[in-house]
């Protein structure tokens, strides 16, 4: 049977690998014990209880992933001629597991929601909680970005603690700048009645010895101009994104360390190495990890294998979907063209989250 190794098991790597269990012989790895989305930051700083019910997932309540042998460890390197990986494992061991087919899903560093280190269960909690109550004792709160995260964050800080005053800086004429204006003209409505300060034109200037990884205090200052700000708590949601490819060899990356690949999601002159996610540099957006793009690269594994013809993936222009995650009167999902879905607050957890998103996307998730 053939072996496949999946490297990442984030919500790109977790689909990738149970569509290719059904016929084949699958091995994650990962460098948590459990899916840890990088999805709905506002809600995991807001409201870390609800968010980690349906974010932070053990590998072992995945029925999609009963076939697949996951390694908790961190990988340190490959050797493409020979086909093996190399890892270490949580408890510092040196792991190396061969493969016919290597599938590259060990997406991207961003902020301190979404870190590549190895982390246990208690872990990942403890980052949590800590956030958390960071934000829950700060009278006053500035969140630094432009994009999703940051917009995101501003709008649930505001909505769960009303008395605290909440202002996003954002660098451009607008935020959500890569998705359609209707999109951002409704989610500024939706930040300007939660009381959210929104301020366009502003661009920080990075403190020094400036850690990605943390809720920060100190005095903002603005390349453009602007007198300097002060909170309480400081949210760094800038977009900074960094890949997590430090254990693969330079000849398959681009000049900023994405994973390069070919429109079937192949990397070139890799025979058996594809790559999917943030990691992969399919297009300007890397948008395959939010277009489920698992299916596709399921079937060229497949294809490959059997020496059938691949299929291409076609990004989108514009990101869609949620942006401000699920609120009090109920969750708005985006198309590419702005115009907003909604779903009933009673909808989230007596449909959306049972049977979309756990019995159909995920194929099953154990209580």
């Amino acid at each position: 049977m053939t072996r496949i190794v999946v490297a990442g098991l984030g919500d790109s790597g977790i689909l990738t690998a149970m569509r290719l269990a059904r016929h084949h012989d699958v091995v994650g790895i990962s460098t948590k014990p459990a899916l840890v989305s990088g999805q709905e930051l506002g809600l995991r700083l807001s409201r870390p209880e609800y968010w980690a019910r349906d974010y932070w997932i053990g590998f072992e309540r995945f029925r999609g992933l009963d076939r697949v042998r996951t390694v908790h460890a961190e990988l340190t390197g490959v050797d493409l001629s020979a086909r093996i990986v190399t890892a270490r494992g949580f408890d510092g061991a040196p792991i190396h597991e061969s493969y016919d087919t290597l599938v590259i899903a060990t997406g991207v560093t961003n902020g301190f929601w979404r870190q590549p280190m190895l982390q246990s269960a208690d872990d990942i909690g403890a980052d949590l909680r800590a956030a958390h109550e960071r934000l829950a004792s700060a009278n006053s709160v500035v969140v630094i970005g432009g994009g999703a995260a940051a917009v995101s964050a501003a709008a649930n800080i505001a909505t769960t603690w009303p008395g605290t005053r909440v202002d996003l800086y954002h660098p451009g004429a607008r935020a959500l700048p890569h998705h359609h204006d209707r999109t951002w003209r409704r989610v500024q409505r939706r930040l300007c009645e939660a009381g959210v300060g929104v301020h366009a034109g502003y661009r920080a200037v990075l403190p020094e010895g400036f850690r990605a990884d943390e809720i920060t205090s100190a005095s903002v200052e603005f390349s453009t101009g602007q007198p300097p700000v002060d909170a309480e708590a400081v949210v760094w949601a800038i977009g900074r994104v960094r890949p997590n490819t430090g254990w693969l060899p330079a000849e398959i990356l681009d000049d900023d360390g994405f994973v390069r690949v070919m429109p079937d999601l192949r990397v070139p002159g890799q025979p058996g190495v594809f790559a999917i996610g943030d990691v992969a540099a399919t297009d300007p957006l890397r948008s395959s990890a939010r277009n489920r793009a698992d299916g596709l690269l399921a079937h060229n594994v497949r294809a490959e294998i059997a020496g059938r013809t691949l299929r291409n993936y076609r990004p989108p222009q514009r990101r869609w979907g949620s942006v401000l995650g699920p609120q009090r009167d109920g969750l708005e999902v985006f198309a590419p063209n702005g115009r907003p879905f909604r779903f009933p607050a009673w909808s989230i957890d007596r449909v959306l989250q049972p049977w979309i998103v756990r019995r159909g996307i995920y194929r099953g998730v154990r209580d």
